[in-house]
């Protein structure tokens, strides 16, 4: 059985940016909770990625050890050269508080501390990386180390898969979201005291952002992740080689945020069904949002396909809604029974 509704969007084509609005190589704009694309440039060229590594290097930490576990740095800090929280040989710290180094500052050092303990060697860390960059659907990835320096192994990525990584770290893991909209942290060792601010400086310089990762190298140039939400519109903005790549994210985010509005097309707090179609009281356990232009609002449809009218069970799932955008399916929403048939 099937339900017609038709609200319509007319898809409009990704906006074309002259090169004062966005300076990048590649970059993208995409819409955190759908996932939808709403602009792209060269969005899947492979391209070094610097220190925005250190974005999958938390989320393997946060998702394979227990934050309040303390870490002792060893001979592997002794290496390490470029951005530092500076730690010293045999200083012990826990993961929470290396991670924010890692993500505030940029620390090299807290990169290799954690892959070489919550893994017996930095070699298996980046295997773990690998593999989650695959889980996610990140193509044009591979890590080789676990900080982002590319003198002598090199970290390659593109703007969608950065943003797919971004998106999945913010919306999974809490602890990744209060870390990166952090501006200002102090923590104390054994050792010394600390007091770290953030290098993300879209933090200051705009109202509606609520994190991200820069990185920077002189063959991978100026990298920045970062994330924003304004009006239930949640959105992660990714560029790569760009010399002007704070200003681009604020450009890219404001042009967005005038044109884009998120839209609940379903309601699941105000769903009902015809009984003429069906007698039996229906529910659905979630709503669906799905980020819109104004232009877009006559060519959304949706249909309702009932797949099962009797012999159900309370809760059992009896039909679905799918939404599309034009022709292409956009979301599913399940329909429920509310008791047995």
């Amino acid at each position: 059985m099937f339900f017609l509704l038709a609200l319509s969007f007319l898809i409009l084509p990704i906006p074309c940016f002259s090169e004062s609005l966005d300076s990048s190589k590649s970059s993208i704009v995409m819409d955190i909770d759908s996932g939808r694309i709403l602009y792209s440039n060269n969005k899947d060229d492979t391209r070094l990625i610097a220190s925005i590594t250190k974005i999958m290097t938390s989320v393997i930490a946060i998702e394979n050890a227990k934050l309040n576990t303390t870490y002792t740095a060893k001979e592997e800090i002794l290496k390490m050269y470029g951005t530092s929280i500076y730690l010293e040989y045999n200083e012990k710290m826990s993961l929470k508080n290396l991670l924010y180094g890692l993500m505030l500052r940029s620390g090299n050092d807290a990169a290799v501390v954690i892959a070489n303990n919550v893994c017996k060697d930095e070699k298996e860390f980046v295997k773990l990386m690998n593999q989650k960059a695959q889980q996610l659907g990140m193509k044009n990835t591979s890590f080789s180390n676990s900080h982002g320096l590319d003198e002598e192994t090199k970290n390659y990525s593109s703007a969608y898969d950065m943003a797919l990584l971004s998106s999945y770290a913010y919306k999974n893991h809490s602890i990744y979201r209060k870390i990166t909209k952090t501006k200002r942290y102090e923590v104390s060792t054994k050792n010394k005291s600390y007091l770290w601010y953030n290098r993300n400086k879209l933090l200051g310089d705009y109202e509606y952002c609520t994190g991200g990762k820069n990185g920077y190298t002189p063959s991978a140039g100026r990298t920045l992740v970062t994330t924003s939400e304004k009006d239930n519109l949640r959105l992660t903005v990714v560029t790569l080689d760009d010399p002007n790549e704070y200003i681009t994210h604020k450009n890219l985010y404001e042009y967005i945020y005038s044109q884009y509005h998120n839209y609940k097309i379903i309601d699941k707090n105000n769903f009902s069904i015809d009984q003429t179609f069906f007698q039996d009281p229906l529910y659905l356990k979630k709503s669906f949002s799905y980020p819109l232009s104004e232009e877009e609002l006559d060519e959304v449809k949706t249909v309702m396909k009932i797949t099962k009218t009797k012999g159900y069970k309370k809760n059992e799932k009896v039909g679905k809604i799918e939404i599309y955008l034009k022709n292409k399916k956009i979301g599913t929403v399940h329909i429920y029974a509310k008791k047995n048939s």
